[in-house]
């Protein structure tokens, strides 16, 4: 004869729990009149053959037809309350989780249309407080089948969902910079949580607070570029003029052709093997970084009025049509070194480099 359960309770709650299941094991064999006590915080939820039925919150009650009627609809069971049955109880956590942690990992990406490379990659960190509120429907994704389930086990799918929503908030609202990716934060933060609750009501879950340290951007490197879609070689040419803009303003430029060929870290950025792709990318920035050294050079040459101008001669002026690769190449590295100290406009640099860009691709370059 089975082992019938006559007082079912479970007071001792562990303060990241989520669900419990009694009996641990699985079934446990109940009857009508059985008393089952749910302690403040909880809500106990009958589970039969994988199906979620009768909630019940706290209280001492005593099993019958009138407080577990789907149960007893489901197993037939309306005689004097004699015969036993078979179930599991989930004992549901309703206390708040305070304190819980997130943070940025992997990083949100935010669209900066019109500025190279087309995104940024924003970091944070910080700590919500979350519970759940409807028992039986969390229950119903998550926790029937297993014995326990405690906020470690289910810490990266609340990250993946905050992080899912934060990012859908900036999307639908045109986010593209980070003054105003933070004035979200701070929204968020003084109590406008409706935004990041649908997905988590879904789940049986809510949001109670939120805290967030501001967002920071996260330092690009080629493997980012690449990662996330971003135009490469638009981006490492922005680096290029930016380093070149520093060197113009900046006569005494001691050992900065050094400097710059570690700041772009070409030569280690990709590391390890690398495949086709990666190879290739590594070519090009290791030509462009050369270029921005020779483009340094000669803006430093012309600034400081060295005489080593003699010794150490300056690349020829390029022809005015240029029918090489080297001789339009190095039109193009003379329009970079214009554009940085201000000669020509930005219209007529991207005109220029436009037309001659491609011919040194009909050239083979």
């Amino acid at each position: 004869m089975p082992r019938i359960i006559d007082v079912l309770s479970h007071p001792n709650v562990m303060d990241d729990e989520l669900v419990y299941r009694e009996p641990q094991g699985g079934n446990g064999d109940f009857r009508f009149g059985s008393q089952l006590i749910v302690q403040e915080g909880q809500a106990a939820v009958f589970v039969r053959q994988g199906q979620a039925l009768d909630v019940l919150g706290p209280g001492s009650h005593s099993l019958s037809t009138g407080n577990i009627p789907l149960l007893a609809g489901l197993i037939g069971m309306v005689t004097s309350g004699k015969t036993p049955f078979t179930a599991e109880v989930y004992f549901v956590n309703l206390k708040d989780l305070p304190q819980v942690r997130w943070g940025t990992n992997p990083p949100l990406v935010m669209d900066t249309p019109g500025r190279s490379p087309g995104f940024m990659l924003l970091q944070s960190f910080g700590i919500v407080d979350i519970g759940i509120e409807d028992a039986g429907r969390f229950l119903k994704q998550y926790g029937i089948g297993k014995p326990i389930l405690r906020l470690g086990d289910f810490g990266d799918r609340i990250q993946a969902m905050l992080l899912g929503q934060l990012a859908k908030l900036m999307s639908s609202q045109q986010i593209t910079g980070i003054q105003a990716a933070n004035a979200l934060l701070d929204d968020l933060e003084s109590g406008a949580l409706t935004m990041l609750n649908e997905e988590f009501a879904a789940i049986g879950m809510r949001i109670k607070a939120f805290k967030a340290n501001p967002f920071q951007a996260k330092d690009l490197t080629p493997e980012d570029i690449v990662k996330y879609g971003g135009d490469i070689s638009t981006y490492e040419r922005a680096k290029r003029l930016d380093v070149a803009q520093s060197a113009a303003e900046n006569a005494g430029l001691g050992g900065g052709l050094a400097g710059a060929g570690v700041g772009l870290g070409v030569g280690n950025a990709l590391g390890g093997q690398l495949d086709p792709n990666q190879q290739a990318m590594q070519q090009q920035l290791q030509q462009q970084q050369l270029m921005m050294q020779q483009m340094m050079m000669q803006m430093m040459q012309n600034q400081q009025g060295q005489k080593a101008a003699s010794e150490a001669p300056a690349a020829p002026a390029a022809p005015a049509n240029p029918t090489t690769k080297a001789e339009v190449q190095a039109l193009l590295d003379q329009l970079d070194a214009k554009l940085a100290s201000g000669e020509i406009s930005e219209a007529v640099y991207t005109k220029l480099s436009a037309k001659w860009e491609a011919r040194l691709k009909e050239l083979g370059g």
